[in-house]
């Protein structure tokens, strides 16, 4: 792969040098095919997902475990980085692949669920009484086949502590067609609450069966969030992430999270200056209702919470 010096000021003013762990492939999902218009080179779709040369660089200040996922790995399965709560990697398989993904790097071949690594991380779970919420991540926890899928989710209701799950997934609007009735009739049962939080940056990538997708988990109760991730050449832009905010509660979704990119070595070209993020929320607050701003957080390994950029 060619090395490319990035135009973005984040990185450029950075010595890079090429790197050798670049063999992120790319992956899309048809879905997301149409909603990329080929003929727009910087389609902020395709940028997303589509392979760019300068992930080849070497940044100083990026690196391979950039909200210390490793050091929260409590065991295998789990990481455990907040009070109160827990994530659970069910599976290192996503519908898409992310270019900017902070676990693109993440050992997920140490961390497999078979019957016995899942019996461990539900006993520590079990084990902790403050544990009241619990995260499906990964990857993309809602890739799994349906059967397994279930039978973990059956397995968290049991435990007496637990008030909500949550699951974190593009699936609702890069394979919207998984969100069938037999996956909502499986959350409407959970006990507690169930919270899906989706992962959508630019107002396009919604639509009519994204929109369908989100109307049938709100009908079985699950409470719907979106995080996005600041992103030059994707929603740098205060029109943009206005009209993503809108476009998303008109689906049902609030508006919850903006996170300032996570430094994961591959990414630098991404990078926007928390400066200018300030300023987008700035512009966003003097144009929309509260509740479609979202908030303006970034992730610090060690911190006890995500921590907001005021």
């Amino acid at each position: 792969m060619a090395a490319i010096i990035p135009d973005n000021p984040s990185s450029s003013q950075h010595a890079a040098r090429p790197r050798r762990d670049a063999d992120f492939v790319e992956l899309t999902t048809s879905t997301v095919e149409a909603q990329i218009d080929a003929a727009d080179p910087d389609d902020p779709v395709a940028r997303q997902f589509r392979l760019d040369p300068r992930e080849s660089l070497d940044v100083p200040g990026f690196n391979a475990d950039p909200v210390g996922d490793l050091a929260a790995n409590a065991v295998p399965g789990v990481l455990h980085k907040y009070r109160g709560r827990a994530l659970l990697v069910l599976t290192g398989a996503c519908a898409v692949h992310c270019r900017y993904c902070f676990r693109r790097h993440f050992p997920y071949g140490d961390q497999r669920l078979d019957e016995d690594a899942l019996e461990r991380a539900l006993d520590y779970l079990a084990a902790d009484p403050e544990m009241t919420e619990v995260i499906l991540s990964g990857g993309d926890p809602l890739v799994l086949a349906p059967r397994r899928l279930a039978a973990v989710i059956e397995r968290l209701a049991a435990l007496p502590q637990l008030r909500r799950l949550r699951i974190h997934s593009r699936i609702p609007t890069v394979s919207p067609e998984r969100i069938d009735e037999s996956l909502c009739q499986r959350l409407a049962s959970f006990p507690g609450q169930v919270v899906l939080v989706a992962h959508v940056n630019h107002p396009r990538e919604l639509g009519p069966q994204s929109a369908a997708a989100f109307g049938r988990l709100r009908e079985a109760g699950v409470t719907l969030l979106n995080q996005a991730v600041l992103l030059e050449g994707v929603n740098n832009d205060t029109d943009v992430l206005a009209e993503l905010s809108e476009a998303l509660f008109a689906q049902g979704v609030l508006p919850y999270y903006l996170h300032q990119l996570d430094p994961v070595a591959g990414a630098a070209h991404f990078a926007v200056d928390a400066a200018v993020g300030r300023e987008r929320i700035e512009a966003l607050r003097a144009r929309l209702p509260g509740y479609l701003v979202p908030r303006f957080v970034v992730e610090q390994a060690g911190e006890p919470s995500k921590t907001p950029i005021a």
